[in-house]
């Protein structure tokens, strides 16, 4: 769980350290530039968002799993 997290906070600053540079280097416009990075930024979280759901709806199905009680013939 600590390599997820420390891999996930590599991705937000590694997304976040792009983007700047891509705003000081960008040949288009700063607001057009700006509208498709919220979009993008945007889109990527609920991805993120997304997974993290789908996984924890997964762990709660082994959680109940292990819960349930064993019955041994």
């Amino acid at each position: 769980m600590r390599k997820m997290f420390g891999f996930l906070i590599g991705v937000l600053v590694g997304g976040l350290v792009g983007s700047t540079i891509a705003l000081l280097l960008a040949p288009e416009s700063g607001e057009r530039l700006r509208g498709e990075l919220r979009s993008r930024g945007e889109s990527f979280f609920n991805e993120v968002r997304h997974a993290a759901d789908a996984r924890r709806i997964e762990l709660r199905q082994r959680l109940e799993t292990m819960r349930e009680p064993r019955v041994e013939g």
